[in-house]
Formats: structure tokens, C-alpha cells, sequence
């Protein structure tokens, strides 16, 4: 069982840059690929971005390419979302997940253990 919890959210500015932090307990966090989705009210949970066990690989969606960033501190069982250049549609609960998978994906179904989410809004 792994345990993740989301830190971080908060109200920005339109241009503003903030840091999301995933701690995980529980299992080999070094195994897992890992992965930040977003929900905003009355949508669909959607895809962010994601790493791979080893932190040596990453994918994101074309909504925040070159404007969001993930790492992975393996050492300190954390995943971290860098996002800058916030937007006014960024706003969303952003949830960080774990797939029990050294390799990334990008649908919902495919993570096995979720954070409870930590808001992100931001106005203009």
C-alpha cells in the first residue's frame, strides 16, 4: 500500500509559479512511475504530466508543456509539480498518483494509489 499526500495549492495570479509536493508512504517509492492529474469542477479528471520510476523520463500534455514541470527525489520519497506561467484554466484540484510500474502512462485507470488533491486557483 502506498499513501500519497499533496501539498502546495493555494491562489495565484495570472504569471505566478508555485510548487506542488507529493510525499508517499508505504511501499518502494523508487519502483513506482508517478504522475500529477487535475480535476476542475464539473470536468473530467485529466492528465498533467508524468515520470518515470527512476525520474529519468517525463511526458506531459500539451496544456502545460513547457510550463509545467515534474521531478522525482527518490531519497525523500517526493514528487514535485513546477509549474509557472499560471493560466486562469490551470485552476483545478491536482492530485498526484502511483502506478505500480517503473513506466509512465497517462490514463486515470492505469495509477493505483491516489492522493486526497490540494487546490490550485488562480485569477487573473
Amino acid at each position: 500500500q502506498v499513501q500519497l499526500v499533496e501539498s502546495g495549492g493555494g491562489l495565484m495570479q495570472v504569471g505566478d509559479s508555485l510548487r506542488l509536493s507529493c510525499s508517499a508512504s508505504g511501499r518502494i517509492f523508487s519502483n513506482y512511475a508517478m504522475a500529477w492529474f487535475r480535476q476542475a469542477p464539473g470536468k473530467e479528471r485529466e492528465f498533467v504530466g508524468c515520470i518515470n520510476s527512476g525520474g529519468s523520463f517525463t511526458y506531459y500534455a500539451d496544456s502545460v508543456k513547457g510550463r509545467f514541470t515534474i521531478s522525482k527525489d527518490n531519497a525523500e520519497n517526493t514528487v514535485y509539480l513546477q509549474m509557472t506561467s499560471l493560466k486562469p484554466e490551470d485552476t483545478a484540484v491536482y492530485y498526484c498518483a502511483a502506478r505500480r510500474s517503473s513506466g509512465v502512462a497517462t490514463m486515470v485507470s492505469l495509477y493505483d494509489y491516489w492522493g486526497q488533491g490540494t487546490q490550485v486557483t488562480v485569477f487573473s
